[in-house]
Order: structure tokens, then sequence, then C-alpha cells
């Protein structure tokens, strides 16, 4: 378990506005609302993993605070990522630092709004910078490790946000790059932590 403050790595980029907005993002937004004259856009956008472990072992670090601490020491998402308020739980709140160039944004705050032990998911909303300061009014990730067998599982990732008119522009900011890096070496350190109790 980490003890509240910083677990660490180095940072800087200011945001850029995005101009043309790819038809494969377009595709996924309720464009009934702006049709609509409602003021915001919503989108949603998943990734799914297989990984060959059994589903207790991955939510034993994607269910607590194991995966950010894992990340930092690796440092190639996190330049840092502080708690500021919890451990682990629900209501915990993480200040997430990125490393240079890989958002639009360096810093976001994070609260974890539902974590669910027995459906083995979490979720959580930017409640401070980041895409909020994008014009999004709302940006929220659902980890969600489900149980294929006995000795396998897959890492679902979901992002679901909206954004208000004004800034529709921004809407191809998110994507499914970081989920996607984060499952891959959540995988990668299952796999190999199974193959060194295995050999024990």
């Amino acid at each position: 378990m980490l003890a509240r403050g910083q677990l660490q790595s180095r940072n800087k980029k200011t945001s850029k506005e995005v101009k043309n907005i790819p038809a494969y993002i377009i595709s996924f937004l309720k464009q009934d609302n702006i049709k609509k004259g409602k003021k915001k856009m919503f989108g949603q956008l998943s990734h799914k993993l297989e990984v060959n472990v059994p589903a207790s072992a991955a939510w034993e670090i994607y269910g607590t605070l194991g995966l950010s601490k894992l990340l930092v020491e690796d440092g190639s998402a996190f330049e840092k990522i502080e708690i500021l308020e919890g451990d682990g739980g629900s209501g915990t709140i993480l200040k997430k630092t990125f490393m240079p160039g890989s958002h639009g944004f360096t810093v976001h705050k994070e609260k974890f709004t539902k974590l669910d032990n027995e459906k083995r998911m979490k979720e959580l909303e930017v409640i401070e910078g980041g895409y909020l300061d994008l014009g999004f009014t709302l940006f929220r990730v659902r980890f969600e490790i489900i149980e294929k067998d006995n000795d396998s599982c897959i890492i679902k990732s979901t992002m679901e946000y909206d954004v208000k008119k004004e800034a529709i522009a921004n809407i191809s900011y998110p994507n499914t790059d970081l989920v996607a890096k984060i499952a891959e070496f959540a995988k990668n350190y299952l796999i190999k932590n199974k193959a060194t109790e295995n050999a024990a």
C-alpha cells in the first residue's frame, strides 16, 4: 500500500487546439445532441486486452493503488503521481503529472468514484485540469477485469466524456493509447510475476 504523498519521475508541455475531427471519432459521438441544439456532445471509446492470469491477480493491482506505483516506477507514462486523499478506495483523489509530449496537457486531478471488488470494476473521473481545461465537462474512465476462465481474464477500459459545443474541435483529443499502454504494461507485469511464482 502507498503512503500519502508522492510517487516519482520529469515534465512540460502546453495544450494546443485540434482543428480537424477524424471520422472515426465522429462515429462515436451522439450527434443528435448538436442537431437538437444541446450545448455538448457525448463520446465513448473502449479497449480490451486478454491476459493469461486469473482475474483475481489482475484485480489485485487494478483495484488498488498498486498499478499507480508500478507505472511511476516504469516511468514511460507518468512523471509523478501524488496521493492527495484516500488509500485507494472510493473517494481517493490523485494528482497525475504526465510525461512530456504524451498529452495536450501536463497535469490533472482524478477521483475514484466507484470501486466494486465483487464486480472487479473501478471508475474514476477527472475533477480538475486536464480534459476539463480543454472544454470537456465530463471525463470518466472505467476499468473492468472480466473473468474468462480460471487462468485468464480480459482487461476492459472504457472512456466516457462530454464536451461543450464551442470546444468541439478538441473532441479528437481522447483516444485509447494511454489505457492500452497501461493494460499492456499490466499484462507484462502480471505474466512475469506469474512465471516467477511458478518457478519458485
